[in-house]
């Protein structure tokens, strides 16, 4: 059975991207005394319903009752060798703590802001995030299609998708119209994907339907790397720290934190080796794949023994021109979020939580930015993204 919550939203400590407890365990490890903050970003400036910060925060309150279960703990110590048995010890006694959460409204605005020790704060983003996605469209009355229908779309998307013969992994709990969707929607992926369908990133799901839990690490890893060791440095030891502690495990790295021509400089011979391939989350996709090939041509590493993860806001259209470029030229695979989890006859969310600031030890605050590859995924103060592309060398910090 899994760990039960029966009166929220929320009822499994599982029901979380994978990446996020690959990162806590290595933070527990490595950086056991750092703090961070988070905030939410309204990026589809959505207005929020009258009273809908109390609705959110009983929400976040109840999941202090949550508590992985004996089954969940078992599933973790089967599947996932690389994770260390005193991280699964550790997280068989979490619980989260509704204080490290502040949230406000004023008027339609919503506000909320997470901080405390980061091994602790990193569970949070996800979940929050996805009860602000079903609480909205649940509080508005912004009701979905039927079950029926939700099934039928997303057969018709994976059969597309098994015709170019691409793999295919389901990212969609952050922005999820509701959980029952996102349910639904994998169990029908299982069912209609077959070997094509690689996957889930969720993983109270993955261990529901027996798939693979998918990911490796955010864009708040290498944040918290540039707070401690400086932009420049951020990239490689982001890289190198990962590398210590998984040995070869969840090697697919994420490219555009610092824009990926910065992470290229850092991403050598070494790391290229090392690491399985990169993951796209901003930018022309094209762009990012020619330049990723030229990467590992430069380095004499042939390019079909490495693997891109497209997972920047895909469609299928989307992923038929990606298709028709790489085939031949890199192996890829597709992770569809919002497309697959919110495809229901609502306007899908446009939300996001990212790290703002980052205390090492014995430190004091730091901001931290997020620059990807295009300006509108920007985050952070104005004044810290021009001073960090200063230091990067980009555009002398305009």
């Amino acid at each position: 059975m899994a760990s039960q919550n029966p009166q929220g939203i929320i009822t499994s400590m599982l029901d979380n991207d994978f990446y996020k407890f690959t990162m806590q365990n290595t933070v527990i490890k490595l950086f056991p005394y750092a703090h961070a903050k988070y905030r939410f970003i309204n990026r589809g400036n959505h207005e929020f319903p009258e009273g809908f910060a109390s609705i959110l925060q009983e929400e976040v309150d109840k999941m202090a009752a949550l508590k992985l279960s004996q089954e969940e703990y078992v599933y973790l110590q089967k599947q996932f060798s690389f994770l260390d048995p005193t991280y699964l010890d550790f997280l068989k006694g979490f619980q989260y703590d509704s204080s490290e959460v502040e949230i406000e409204q004023d008027g339609k605005n919503l506000e909320v802001h997470i901080q405390g020790l980061w091994y602790r704060t990193i569970l949070w983003e996800v979940p929050i995030l996805s009860l602000i996605s079903e609480l909205y469209y649940k509080v508005k009355k912004l009701e979905r299609r039927s079950d029926s229908s939700v099934t039928a779309v997303v057969r018709t998307k994976m059969d597309r998708y098994k015709g170019l013969g691409v793999k295919i992994a389901e990212f969609g709990t952050r922005r999820r119209y509701s959980y029952w969707v996102q349910d639904l929607v994998i169990n029908t992926l299982k069912m209609q994907g077959g070997n094509n369908f690689s996957g889930t990133s969720n993983v109270a799901l993955a261990k529901k339907y027996g798939v693979k839990a998918i990911g490796t690490h955010a864009h708040e890893w290498f944040m918290f790397h540039a707070a401690k060791y400086g932009y420049k440095m951020a990239n490689i030891v982001a890289l190198e720290n990962w590398v210590d502690v998984y040995r070869g495990d969840l090697g697919i790295a994420l490219s555009d934190t610092y824009t990926s021509d910065v992470f290229f400089e850092s991403f050598d011979k070494k790391f290229s080796k090392l690491f399985d391939g990169v993951r796209h989350d901003s930018g022309d996709p094209i762009v990012f794949a020619k330049k990723t090939i030229r990467h590992y041509q430069k380095l004499n590493i042939d390019p079909l023994t490495k693997t891109i993860i497209f997972s920047d806001a895909l469609t299928p259209d989307k992923v038929v021109e990606i298709t028709a470029f790489c085939k031949g030229k890199i192996q890829m695979s597709f992770g569809i979020g919002t497309n697959f989890t919110n495809d229901v006859g609502v306007e899908p969310m446009n939300i996001v939580i990212k790290m703002s600031d980052a205390k090492p030890k014995r430190k004091k605050w730091m901001p931290v930015v997020k620059l990807s590859d295009v300006a509108g995924k920007y985050t952070g103060t104005e004044e810290e993204i021009k001073l960090s592309k200063i230091i990067l060398g980009l555009e002398n910090g305009n």
